[in-house]
C-alpha cells in the first residue's frame, strides 16, 4: 500500500508524551485549595477507583472491538446502512465528549482563579488553542495524505504532472459544486488510515487526562456518578474509533495495538493519579495550566475530526445524498449519541 507509517511508533509516542506532560504537572507548586469536606475519604475513595479501573477497562475494550467484529454480522457489515448509523451515533458521542466535557474542563481550568489574572482572564485560551488543534489536524491529514500518496504512486510507477490521482465524476456534491471528487481506493484506504491514528491521538490525550483527575480525588461523592458516566463514554466513544479502525483495513498486530492503547489510557491515568496522589495537586498553577492545554488542544482535534472525518464524510457522500431516509436515521442517531453524552455531562 506503500503506507510505511509506524503505527506501534506513534502508540509509543503518544503514550510517552501523555505520561511525561503529566509527570511535568506533579511539579506544580502554589496549591490553591484542598480537596475537603463530608465526603473527603481516602480508603473509600481508593475502592471505588479500583472498581473504575476494572469497569472502564471492559467497558472500554467492548466499545472499540464491537465494530471489529461486524464483519462476523451481516447486518452491521460496513457495506450495509446499518453500520453507518451505527458510527454516525459513536460520532456524535465524541462530538459531545469534545463541546461538552473536554472544552468546559479546559476554561475551568485555564480561567481559575488560582492563576494569575494576567494572562489568564484576560484573553480566551481555551478556545484560541482549539482553534489552532483544530487547523493543525487538517494540516496533519492534509500532509500525511498527500505524502503517502505521492509515496504510493512513486512505488507503482505512476507519474501524475497535475499531483492528483483523483478523478471526477458527475454527481451533484453537496458542497455546491457540479462534481464530486473521487479518490482511488488506495488513495481512501490512506486516508482512512490517517483519520484513524489522528482519532486516536485525540482520544488517548483527553482519556489520561480524565483517568488523573479521577484517580487523585478523595472524593467518593463525586466518583460514583463519574464511573458510571466514563463506562458510557468510553463505550461509545471506543465504537467511533473502532468504526475508524475497521475502515482503515490494518493488519491484526496493528488493531491489536491501537485497540490496547485506547483500552488502558484511562484505567493508567487512573493508576497514574492514585500514585501520584499524595504529590499531585489538581489546583497547583502547573497542573492547571499543562491539563487546560490538553484538553483545549484534545477539544479542537476531537471536534473537528468528529464533524469533518466522521460525519461530512459519510453524509456529503453518495450513500447519503441518495438516501434520504438513510440521511433522516443518521441524522437521528446522531442527535440521540450527542444528546446522551450531553446528559452525562451532569456527573462527568
Amino acid at each position: 500500500m506503500g503506507l510505511r507509517l509506524s503505527e506501534p511508533k506513534l502508540c509509543v509516542l503518544v503514550f510517552f508524551l501523555a505520561f511525561s506532560s503529566f509527570l511535568v504537572q506533579t511539579l506544580g507548586s502554589g496549591e490553591c485549595e484542598r480537596e475537603t469536606g463530608d465526603c473527603y475519604n481516602k480508603t473509600s475513595a481508593l475502592r471505588l477507583k479500583l472498581v473504575a479501573i476494572a469497569a472502564i477497562l471492559i467497558s472500554s475494550m467492548i466499545g472499540v472491538c464491537l465494530p471489529l467484529i461486524t464483519r462476523s454480522l451481516p447486518a452491521l457489515n460496513p457495506d450495509r446502512d446499518a453500520f453507518y448509523v451505527v458510527k454516525a451515533f459513536a460520532a456524535g458521542v465524541i462530538l459531545a465528549t469534545g463541546y461538552m466535557h473536554v472544552l468546559p474542563d479546559s476554561f475551568n481550568n485555564l480561567t481559575s482563579s488560582c492563576l494569575p489574572e494576567n494572562p489568564w482572564q484576560k484573553f480566551p485560551f481555551t478556545t484560541f488553542i482549539a482553534m489552532l488543534s483544530a487547523v493543525f489536524t487538517l494540516m496533519v491529514e492534509s500532509f500525511a495524505t498527500s505524502f503517502y500518496r505521492r509515496m504510493n504512486d512513486k512505488k507503482k510507477g505512476i507519474v501524475n504532472p497535475l499531483g492528483t490521482d483523483t478523478e471526477m465524476s458527475p454527481i451533484g456534491h453537496s458542497h455546491g459544486h457540479g462534481f464530486e471528487l473521487k479518490d482511488d481506493p488506495a488513495t481512501a484506504l490512506l486516508r482512512y488510515r490517517v483519520i484513524a491514528q489522528v482519532l486516536e491521538l485525540g482520544i488517548v490525550v483527553h482519556s489520561v487526562v480524565i483517568g488523573l483527575s479521577l484517580g487523585a480525588s478523595m472524593n467518593p461523592c463525586t466518583i460514583r456518578p463519574l464511573v458510571a458516566a466514563l463506562c458510557f463514554h468510553q463505550l461509545f466513544e471506543g465504537m467511533g474509533l473502532g468504526g475508524s479502525i475497521l475502515q482503515a483495513e490494518y493488519k491484526i498486530l496493528t488493531k491489536s495495538i491501537m485497540v490496547f492503547f485506547f483500552s488502558v489510557t484511562t484505567p493508567f491515568g487512573i493508576a497514574l493519579g492514585i500514585f501520584l496522589s499524595n504529590v499531585y495537586s489538581e489546583n497547583s498553577p502547573t497542573a492547571l495550566i499543562v491539563v487546560g492545554v490538553l484538553n483545549a488542544a484534545s477539544a479542537g482535534l476531537l471536534n473537528y475530526m468528529a464533524l469533518v472525518d466522521l460525519l461530512a464524510t459519510d453524509f456529503m457522500g453518495s450513500r447519503f445524498q441518495n438516501s434520504p431516509k438513510l440521511q433522516a436515521i443518521a441524522y437521528a442517531a446522531v442527535l440521540l449519541g450527542a444528546g446522551g453524552m450531553s446528559i452525562m455531562a451532569k456527573w462527568a
